[in-house]
């Protein structure tokens, strides 16, 4: 079957261009960096952001050269998180290749599954004939990897990223406000990209500063802003290291509750510390997600666009919606979409 997982000697680190690096003492945002769920968090969360390679089996065999039909779950460190990533993705992708051992695999190539930026960069460094799935990396983080790969390189990896896709946040915000509303979303460098789609949502879009070539950086200042969009509804937060720091968090929350406006975040922590809500994606969601890329790979030999998590639940903070007078029902609360089969999630 030609299944690789082996041990790296990365030790633990936090690059400047992981997304929220600079949050790492900021426990909120940095714990729900590759996941999000609200109650299974801690500090094992922000060290994903070192990726891992961990074997499930004493009998793993060195990857390099790979020229069998199978996958390969690149990570970097054990710890607990990790393991439940890793051993949930294994079950899950066994059976997929299982099945397809002979002609199949002399017209595939080894499919790697990179956990977090770390191991995508050190997928992306390596000389093989491989197609790459990344996993619990950010968008902005992929993309920013993506852009350094060759063309032929850059055909063969996709990703599911870590943040909630945009449209399912801006529909638990017509959700939670039973009525249209005005929603405004601050963009950096690394969350320009996302400029046109939210546009086509009719959400204004401010940008909050980009670098210019020699690294100083134009904008308006986050208090002008916040000012300008105090007139919407909504905050759409996306994970962008320059605008949701640990310096400019607390005047973004002060500023929206001043203005009576929700924040709709990118992960439960950023809720638990006065978001009104989110969607998020637990392990086993995202997991789904790269087993059912895996499975479409080994019948038709293509690899899908990077996307955002198609699976998951939501988290509401029912103090706030009580201070922005935000009536929340079930409708809100039980927003989710779940993998085929799946049981129902319990209440966060």
């Amino acid at each position: 079957m030609g299944c690789w997982l082996r041990f790296g000697n990365l030790g633990p680190c936090l690059r400047r261009d992981d997304v929220l690096t600079s949050l790492v003492d900021n426990t909120f945002l940095a714990r729900s960096l590759y996941t999000s769920s609200p109650r299974r968090r801690g500090s094992k969360f922000a060290a994903l952001t070192c990726s891992l390679l961990l074997t499930l089996t004493a009998n793993a065999a060195k990857p390099d050269p790979v020229h069998d039909y199978g996958f390969q779950i690149v990570a970097a460190d054990d710890s607990a998180i990790t393991r439940r990533i890793t051993e949930d993705l294994y079950k899950r992708l066994v059976p997929i290749f299982g099945k397809f051992r002979t002609e199949l695999a002399q017209r595939r190539r080894t499919l790697y599954v990179a956990i977090g930026p770390s191991a995508l960069r050190d997928v992306a460094a390596r000389r093989c004939d491989c197609v790459v799935v990344s996993a619990f990396t950010s968008s902005q983080v992929y993309r920013a990897i993506a852009a350094r790969l060759a063309p032929a390189q850059a055909a063969a990896i996709t990703a599911v990223y870590a943040e909630p896709a945009p449209a399912d946040q801006l529909r638990l915000a017509a959700l939670l406000y039973r009525r249209p509303v005005r929603v405004a979303a601050l963009l950096g460098a690394d969350t320009a990209f996302l400029k046109p789609a939210l546009a086509l949502d009719k959400v204004t879009v401010l940008d909050a500063g980009q670098e210019d070539n020699s690294g100083a950086k134009n904008g308006a200042d986050i208090n002008d802003l916040l000012n300008r969009i105090a007139q919407t509804d909504v905050l759409l937060a996306l994970p962008d290291a320059a605008i949701y720091n640990a310096e400019n968090f607390r005047n973004i929350l002060l500023s929206t509750y001043r203005h009576k406006q929700g924040v709709i975040g990118f992960s439960a922590d950023m809720v638990k510390a006065g978001a009104l809500g989110t969607t998020y994606s637990e392990v086993e969601d995202i997991n789904t997600q790269v087993a059912e890329i895996a499975a479409a790979y080994v019948a038709g030999g293509q690899l899908p666009a990077p996307q955002f998590p198609r699976y998951f639940r939501t988290i509401v903070n029912e103090g706030v919606a009580k201070s922005l007078d935000v009536t929340v029902d079930d409708a809100a609360r039980h927003f989710a979409r779940r993998p085929p089969g799946a049981t129902p999630a319990p209440p966060p």
